[in-house]
Order: C-alpha cells, then sequence, then structure tokens
C-alpha cells in the first residue's frame, strides 16, 4: 500500500512556521497538516472541523481513555489532541501529514512513530525573531519579553531534529522545507510501495 510520511515541524513562536506551513500547502497538494482536538472555545471566524475538531472536555477525555490520540497536551487549562485514526488513513491515501507541535509533542511522536521526519525551524537571530514578535503588534513588551525568554528554551532543543530549516529570507526557507517533502518520497520505501506493479514488469 503507498504510505506518506509523517513529518513533525516544530519552531519558536515567531519564526515563521505558520506562514511557511501555509505556503507550502499551497504549493504541494500532497502534503496536509493534522487538524487537531481541542476543548477550547472557537475564536471569531475558525471553523470546526477545518482549524480545529472543537470537543467538550468529557468528549476530550473519554477519548483518551480510547487511546484515540497519538498525541496530546494541555495548554493554559485547554486541550489539544492529534487523532491516531485521521493520521493513519491520511498516511495510506499516500499523503504527507505535517504534525505542528512543540519540542515536547515531538518527543512523544518520535517514540510512538520512529520512522516520523522531524524538522526545526529557527531565525536567523535574536535580534529577527523580537523584531518579528514585535512587529505583530499584538503582545505588550512584556508578553513579548516572556516569549523571548520561552523561545530560547524552545530553540535548545533544535539538535534533537533531522533538518534545521533558517528562516532567513522567506524564499529560500521554503524552498529548503518543500526540498524535505520532495526529497522523502524518492526513498526506496515510498517509491517500491507507489510502483510495485511497474518494477515488478521491468524485472520480468
Amino acid at each position: 500500500m503507498s504510505k506518506g510520511t509523517l513529518y513533525i515541524i516544530s519552531a519558536p513562536s515567531g519564526a515563521g512556521k505558520t506562514s511557511l506551513v501555509k505556503a507550502l500547502l499551497d504549493r504541494d497538494p500532497k502534503v496536509c497538516v493534522s487538524v487537531s482536538h481541542t476543548t477550547r472555545s472557537a475564536r471569531p471566524g475558525e471553523v470546526d472541523g477545518k482549524d480545529y475538531h472543537f470537543v467538550s472536555t468529557e468528549q476530550f477525555d473519554a477519548m483518551i481513555n480510547d487511546a484515540a490520540f497519538l498525541e496530546f497536551a494541555e495548554v493554559f487549562t485547554n486541550k489539544y489532541g492529534t487523532s491516531h485514526q485521521w493520521v493513519k488513513d491520511t498516511l495510506a491515501e499516500d499523503r504527507d501529514v505535517i504534525l505542528e507541535i512543540d519540542w515536547q509533542g515531538a518527543q512523544q511522536i518520535r517514540r510512538l512513530v520512529p520512522d516520523a521526519v522531524s524538522i526545526f525551524i529557527l531565525p536567523p537571530s535574536r535580534q529577527a525573531l523580537e523584531q518579528r514578535l514585535t512587529n505583530r503588534g499584538q503582545d505588550s513588551q512584556e508578553v513579548i519579553d516572556h516569549r523571548m525568554h520561552q523561545a530560547v528554551g524552545e530553540m535548545s532543543h533544535y539538535h534533537e531534529f533531522d533538518f534545521l530549516v533558517i528562516n532567513d529570507d522567506f524564499d529560500t526557507a521554503l524552498n529548503e522545507l518543500a526540498a524535505i517533502f520532495i526529497a522523502g518520497r524518492q526513498k526506496l520505501q515510498q517509491q517500491d510501495a507507489r510502483h510495485n506493479q511497474m518494477i515488478t514488469e521491468l524485472l520480468a
């Protein structure tokens, strides 16, 4: 059976992960992002099933008891989880799946899915990172300082990942990210599954 690859993408806030992943999805139709289940309320403009699967705490806990999550975490009193079955079904359709999770979630996934490919995105400098956080115009300096402190801790785990992309020039970083996905599909296991009949006929 054809099989896609599970990718983990992590980055500190402000490194540009969300923009890079969105641009990659626009470019590559074989890539999709896992839609998490969450217990938090939908924000204005968010669509159930598209942005998140919005569920009650009771529903979420029932899914935990049923071992329905590949990984889950609690963030600021809200719970987030990745459906194991959805990931399995999507990979079986020969699509690559991205999990946008932090380094702790990445550690969970590596234990459960050893062949998952992990990518860490870094900013080119601390100054650039702080400037990007400031340019958002959404947070106070106190919040920005806190995010910068958190970012340093997150970035210290970069060496745990398979690939490192430096988001200095956006187009360059996007091309480098896309290249990882393209190269991954040429691995023997994936190509053998996709083209088994052709290869069988070539060797007959």
